[in-house]
């Protein structure tokens, strides 16, 4: 059993990310009966949540002539534009109903802010705007952290890399996540999550 300073994160396991969702990661739903067994094990769990508003400028149809998939460039750099996913309030939004929610101490809502994406459990995507996390963990006398949930190469993979940077001991069970794999972006995360020192297993 993990030590009592591991806490397990669960990364955005929402309907909209599973298959039928509006940004569906392919067998998303697949990996639910492991990371709810894995709770037992970690005396912290938290979950986070994609939140966002409906006019969020992360959304293609926000932009003008615009489709999802498209990049552009906002005032914090480049910014992937999205399907419309995980509006607050919506059925999109709810943690996937096979998903234990009951273990969890923190419930973490990330993406609110209409002018700044979030992936990362820690930061927005400016890169400093804090979500609070990171002063939960250590309150909490957290050192180590262990990810699991969706998407591997997005915001699974931003949490690692800022809890890496933060210096937790980071490890994703690379198993109990999936990914999106956008032009490569599995592979190249992966490999950045490698040379920064967090621990890959499966």
């Amino acid at each position: 059993m993990p030590a009592e300073d591991h806490a397990l994160i669960v990364i955005d396991i929402q309907n909209d990310f599973c298959p039928g969702g509006a940004l569906a990661v392919a067998e998303g739903d697949t990996i639910i009966p492991r990371v709810n067994a894995l709770m037992d094990d970690f005396a912290t769990v938290v979950l986070t949540q994609d939140w966002h508003p409906r006019d969020h400028s992360s959304f293609a149809s926000n932009h003008a002539g615009k489709a999802p998939f498209d990049s552009i460039v906002m005032a914090y750099g480049p910014q992937i534009l999205w399907p419309d996913h995980c509006v607050q309030g919506s059925d999109g939004a709810a943690f996937h109903p096979a998903l234990r929610v009951d273990p969890a101490q923190l419930i973490l809502r990330k993406g609110f802010r209409p002018a700044i994406d979030s992936y990362s459990a820690f930061f927005e995507n400016d890169r400093s705007t804090t979500t609070g996390l990171d002063g939960y963990l250590r309150a909490r006398g957290v050192g180590a952290v262990t990810f699991v949930g969706l998407a591997t190469d997005y915001c699974v993979a931003h949490s690692a890399l800022d809890a890496a940077r933060l210096g937790f001991r980071a490890t994703v069970l690379m198993g109990a996540c999936r990914g999106i794999d956008l032009g490569g972006s599995l592979a190249r995360m992966t490999e950045e999550m490698r040379a920064a020192g967090v621990v890959l297993e499966e």
